[in-house]
């Protein structure tokens, strides 16, 4: 009897090894899953948040007051939420009829009953949820500069809180992003910040010209 537990023991540790390996797996895919949506939504934000600031120095360049510069920032709030908006729900369900016709091809779904296919359908990308969260995230990174500039008069304090409120915003998700992507935080941090005041100097300064030139 001791000689078939001992030799029982070595099938009980392979079993265990298993059920340890694949669980290791199961977590490290939705740690991935996670990360892929979390750093989606950081660029999301991103992108809100420079592309709004741009817009709205690049309109002070021309119209300093305070009114026309939060009403531009609220219209590319507004514009550009709905685009990332589209654009996401788009690209996702292409991905997704792509998928579910693969399925298909494979003969997968044949053999599927209600709860089995709603199951499976649950695992392909939401294009509902892809759009949201791309709204969402472009709209709280664009509220950033629209905040810091919304009580102040003065436009020169005005401009200067933008850039350094978007300045501290763009070091912080570019550090998350970088985190997320495995990459050097502070080098990528940088790379961030200074291509959000390239974009803004370039927009200020385009704006600018366009504006004196009597167009």
């Amino acid at each position: 009897m001791a000689a078939n537990q001992a030799n029982d023991q070595p099938s009980f540790n392979v079993a265990k090894s298993l059920d340890v390996e694949q669980q290791t797996q199961n977590d490290e895919l939705d740690y991935t899953k996670r990360g892929q949506w979390l750093r989606a939504a950081i660029l999301g934000a991103n992108d809100g948040l420079l592309s709004t600031a741009s817009l709205m120095i690049g309109v002070g360049a021309v119209r300093k007051d305070v009114k026309t510069m939060i009403l531009s920032g609220v219209a590319g709030l507004v514009a550009g939420a709905c685009s990332m908006a589209i654009g996401e729900f788009v690209s996702v369900y292409s991905q997704y009829d792509i998928e579910m016709a693969q399925m298909k091809r494979e003969g997968n779904t044949e053999n599927m009953g209600v709860e089995q296919l709603d199951a499976e359908k649950e695992k392909l990308p939401n294009p509902w949820h892809a759009a949201g969260a791309s709204a969402i995230s472009f709209a709280v990174g664009a509220l950033v500069p629209l905040l810091g500039a919304a009580f102040v008069k003065d436009y020169a304090v005005r401009v200067g809180l933008i850039i350094a409120v978007v300045s501290f915003a763009l070091l912080m998700f570019g550090g998350l992003g970088a985190f997320l992507g495995k990459a050097p935080i502070a080098k990528s941090s940088l790379r961030v910040l200074i291509g959000g005041w390239m974009a803004m100097g370039s927009t200020y300064g385009l704006t600018k010209l366009v504006g004196s030139s009597g167009l």
